[in-house]
């Protein structure tokens, strides 16, 4: 008798045990799964107001300030939280032209903005414009292909960042579109532009080989896509030519996409390329969940502000 209650309850511990075991390890599982959130915006335009309850296209949408509450629930939820945008933050109203961009860069930096690349429209006011108005940005200018030598901007953005969160990398690095035909060359002088798929290709490859990052995302003032120039260089072209990259973040067409398009790229692993309209009245989430620094999936949206 006594050696059938021993050998049930040595069971019944062995049972716990491997209960315990496995749950433990689900456990662990669970913690090392890490989530990144990127936000992002395009194309804002100066519209710091939200719209007005009788406008015929974005009734009561967009505002810095239901933008900011947004942000700060998100990261709440999320401290590893990123947030970026694509460009062409002036011109669009008359703050613009009151303030030449001040206070666009004074609010960014309230929202706590992490990057920024920069679009053919913040040369509205000519290079130096922009340069004046560089003290009010507390966050970074990315450009890798704008060449910036024999203008005062020369030394004032970064072709690339790295940001940490959670012990994971993060490459960010930014694009613009060529300003010729769009910009008076009086504005931006002596600016060049280089080769973005070259240039994505070569920042894509210092990011990963480098400096080992585990998420790489272009910032592109390029365009999503072009059908009635399919020849112009467009994020969708960017993301198939390229490797390395998870995330193309875009702007300059003002195309609003509900969720990020997949796109496989020249590696035969897919890019994904999101884009939220204009005017501030979406915002961009796209989550990447890791395990062990590799990662598992992803999925975005375009959040109404």
């Amino acid at each position: 008798m006594k050696r059938r209650q021993f050998i049930k309850k040595s069971a019944v511990a062995s049972s716990l045990l491997t209960f315990g075991s496995f749950g433990l390890q689900s456990c662990a599982h669970s913690i090392s799964n890490k989530k990144i959130t990127i936000l992002h915006t395009n194309d804002v335009h100066s519209h710091i107001d939200a719209f007005p309850a009788d406008d015929g296209k974005y009734p009561n949408l967009g505002g810095f300030a239901r933008r900011a509450t947004l942000i700060e629930q998100i990261r709440k939820e999320n401290p590893n939280t990123l947030l970026l945008d694509a460009g062409d933050i002036f011109q669009g109203t008359p703050y613009f032209n009151y303030y030449g961009g001040e206070l666009e860069f004074k609010l960014m930096s309230k929202l706590k903005y992490d990057a920024i690349t920069i679009g053919n429209h913040d040369f509205d006011n000519g290079i130096d414009g922009l340069y004046t108005q560089l003290p009010h940005a507390k966050f970074d200018f990315l450009s890798a292909n704008y060449n910036f030598k024999n203008t005062i901007m020369d030394g004032k953005t970064l072709p690339h960042k790295v940001f940490t969160k959670s012990g994971l990398k993060i490459g960010v690095f930014g694009l613009g579109v060529e300003l010729d035909g769009l910009v008076d060359k009086r504005l931006y002088k002596e600016t060049t532009y280089l080769d973005p798929i070259e240039i994505a290709q070569d920042q894509a490859r210092i990011l990963k080989e480098n400096l080992n990052c585990d998420l790489i995302i272009c910032l592109s003032h390029l365009g999503y896509k072009y059908t009635r120039k399919p020849d112009k260089i467009c994020d969708i072209t960017l993301a198939k030519k390229t490797k390395d990259i998870d995330l193309i973040i875009g702007g300059h067409t003002h195309t609003f996409l509900d969720k990020p398009t997949q796109v496989i790229n020249s590696a035969g692993k897919e890019t994904l390329v999101n884009q939220v309209g204009c005017y501030g009245v979406n915002l961009g989430r796209v989550d990447f969940t890791f395990s062990s620094n590799k990662k598992l999936n992803s999925n975005g949206k375009a959040l109404a502000v």
